[in-house]
């Protein structure tokens, strides 16, 4: 018995190994996907390499909160540059600090790319991260164990471009051409440090709270900790928050998302078959163990340790692909029924949260236990139709709204619910996100990257209870 034990334990080690190895390739490549599509954005968008710099300079030095487009601030190319540059600096973090990645490193690197296309930039990223890699030196703590949290603080990115170059306490210096805020450099130092000691204590206590019912697990305590932040800076000292920062291509706003939809659909799709023949290749030519897996709960199980790295290749791009349909059929709805209102398309943040919700790919999530989530959005939205007509109002919303498509792509996060307690339940909490989704960024003032994650946490929290307080029990398990 004893050498069986010893036996797997090896070998658990040896796919471990395999695994970490796999998610930095995956990682890098990834970034290099990004810094490749460059020239062709730049061909698509008619511009020239002076432009692109002076783009990326203009994001990089721009206030970034929710939800802050940067397609507009910048452009498609700049936007592509400023995710591709940060997700190097990721990789090569993972590569100096010798970590070991893994499931959550990966779905941390994805988060950061995710948010590069509205909230995060090579400036504003740096303060959390150092305070994150402070706090591993004043614990006597490795990096390459916390670097996962390190890349979660970035959530709180827009707090730092607040302070630089519009926070209304302190004295200005002009640089580069740029209004800087010397108290805000200050503010920002002292921010990095005061969460990155932070961060670290309060993602165990928040994930405790929803008992895993959340993937995006630091999306509730960063959400908390910006309420905080906003509120003392903020509202306790009377400060008006800027606006967000509206680009200057009347071009692109005149068809805002519409026109990068062809650029962005041969992106993902080459992106999305990619992935699928890779983990076809990897898994023995064969999609052995796939179908497995989308019988999986989603709640605390890491698919790459128990299916391996190239089932998990393949989850990557079916789910992807899934992603994206839905996006143009809800892009189309405005189309077919014209009494809707308009929403959006492939804009900076649809293209963001696009890749936010694939963060779990490798280790929970699925297109059968995110569909159920999915369809309580599609359920609201019908349901908010009918009282509009029976009421004789304009419908407000529908689903190709900004605010909902960036709420349904966080509120995947909760598809261990509809793993757990079944299809029914997952439509209840995919329910309850989208009715709050439109009022959280409000508590932390729109500081926060991670509010989708925040609003899962929150409706985790409602709807745990309740259904504990009921006894209602899990009707499917990992072991059946």
């Amino acid at each position: 018995m004893k050498i069986k034990q010893q036996a797997e334990d090896i070998l658990m080690g040896e796919r471990a190994k395999q695994n970490g190895v796999a998610f930095s390739l995956f990682a890098l490549f990834l970034s290099l996907s990004f810094l490749a599509a460059v020239p062709v954005a730049m061909k698509v968008t008619g511009i020239d390499t002076s432009t692109l710099l002076q783009n990326l300079f203009r994001i990089c030095t721009s206030p970034s909160k929710l939800v802050t487009d940067y397609f507009g601030v910048g452009c498609l190319a700049s936007t592509l540059l400023n995710a591709g540059l940060c997700g190097l600096a990721c990789n090569l973090l993972i590569l100096i600090s010798g970590t070991r990645a893994s499931s959550t490193t990966f779905a941390a690197y994805i988060l950061v790319i995710a948010h590069c296309f509205y909230g995060l930039n090579l400036i504003n990223m740096w303060p959390p991260f150092i305070g994150v890699i402070i706090y591993c030196f004043v614990r006597k703590q490795p990096l390459r164990k916390n670097l996962h949290v390190a890349m979660f603080a970035t959530a709180l990115a827009p707090f730092i471009s607040d302070f630089l170059f519009c926070y209304p306490l302190g004295f200005y210096v002009n640089m580069a051409g740029v209004n800087v805020n010397i108290v805000g450099v200050v503010f920002s130092i002292l921010f990095g440090f005061g969460s990155g000691f932070l961060v670290p204590a309060l993602l165990p206590g928040t994930t405790a709270m929803h008992r895993g019912y959340n993937m995006y697990k630091a999306g509730l305590a960063l959400g908390m900790f910006g309420i905080f932040v906003y509120c003392f800076l903020y509202k306790t000292l009377g400060i008006a928050p800027a606006e967000s920062v509206v680009g200057e291509n009347a071009h692109y706003y005149e068809s805002v998302g519409h026109v990068y939809w062809g650029f962005m659909n041969v992106f993902f799709i080459i992106l999305f078959a990619f992935c699928e023949l890779l983990g076809f290749l990897l898994n023995g030519c064969s999609f052995r163990n796939y179908r497995p897996l989308l019988k999986c709960t989603g709640h605390g199980l890491d698919f790459a340790d128990k299916f391996g790295m190239p089932v998990c290749f393949i989850n990557f791009g079916v789910y992807g692909f899934c992603i994206l349909a839905y996006l143009n059929l809800v892009f189309l709805l405005p189309v077919i029924f014209p009494f809707l209102p308009q929403g959006v398309g492939f804009t900076g943040p649809t293209v963001g949260v696009a890749f936010a919700a694939l963060t779990f790919s490798a280790d929970g999530q699925h297109p059968k236990n995110v569909a159920p989530i999915a369809l309580g959005y599609a359920i609201l939205f019908v349901f908010t139709c009918g009282i509009c007509a029976l009421c004789s109002l304009d419908i407000p919303w529908t689903l190709s709204t900004q605010a909902y498509i960036n709420g349904l792509a966080f509120a995947t996060g909760l598809c261990p619910i509809a793993g757990k307690y079944g299809w029914k339940w997952g439509v209840v909490a995919g329910l309850v996100s989208a009715i709050i989704c439109t009022s959280t960024a409000a508590m932390h003032g729109g500081f926060v990257l991670y509010n989708g994650g925040f609003n899962a946490g929150l409706t985790a929290l409602i709807l745990i209870p309740v259904l504990d307080f009921y006894r209602i029990e899990p009707i499917h398990h990992d072991n059946d």
